[in-house]
């Protein structure tokens, strides 16, 4: 299987090509902006999966998706990130990628994730796909949401990390931006904005 990475920024692409190498994948070469990617596709020719970064130079967003699909249809192109919303993953996948990869991911999944989808399946990690704002309640995101229903219960920080699974830090955090977004004083002022 052959690869090409493209990405911007040489510590994350080199990070990456190295991680993929040592999974198993035979060959990995790597572009630092799109048109290179491009280019490379074209000359080459024996490319199994690309993978795009989504904010880097020449990409323009999902316009670059949409070029490199245009001009070779039958090649499998993923984006990755690690700022893109759950939007844009969602987006890509409609305008024909074979998925999205945060880089947030760890290590044995990103593997994992272009083995998938260097076999033809898509892939979209749920958890980060799933991802929503909520406009009604401050734009606040899933996890926030969560927090807050647990302030709404009476519930300590400490009782809400371990419901949620997560650090008491974590959510102290979490309680912190929600506050923020929805204009709250206090814990107190957020249940009863909630309400």
């Amino acid at each position: 299987m052959k690869l090409l990475i493209a990405d911007d920024h040489d510590l994350v692409r080199d990070a990456i090509a190295a991680l993929l190498r040592n999974g198993g994948c035979e060959e990995v070469v790597t572009a630092g902006n799109f048109d290179d990617a491009f280019k490379m596709v074209r000359e080459q020719g024996d490319i199994d999966l690309v993978l795009l970064d989504y904010d880097m130079p020449g990409m323009h967003g999902l316009k670059g998706l949409a070029d490199m699909r245009r001009n070779y249809p039958a090649l499998p192109v993923a984006i990755i990130s690690g700022m893109a919303k759950p939007s844009v993953a969602r987006e890509a996948i409609d305008h024909g990628a074979i998925g999205f990869v945060p880089k947030t991911l760890p290590a044995k999944s990103i593997i994992g994730a272009v083995t998938l989808m260097a076999s033809g399946a898509v892939f979209a990690p749920f958890e980060f796909i799933k991802q929503e704002a909520t406009p009604e309640i401050g734009g606040l995101t899933q996890r926030e949401i969560a927090v807050l229903r647990g302030i709404c219960e009476g519930k300590t920080n400490k009782e809400i990390a371990r419901e949620l699974d997560l650090q008491e830090v974590t959510v102290k955090l979490h309680v912190r931006t929600l506050c923020r977004k929805i204009d709250a004083r206090n814990r107190t002022q957020a249940a009863m904005i909630a309400r």
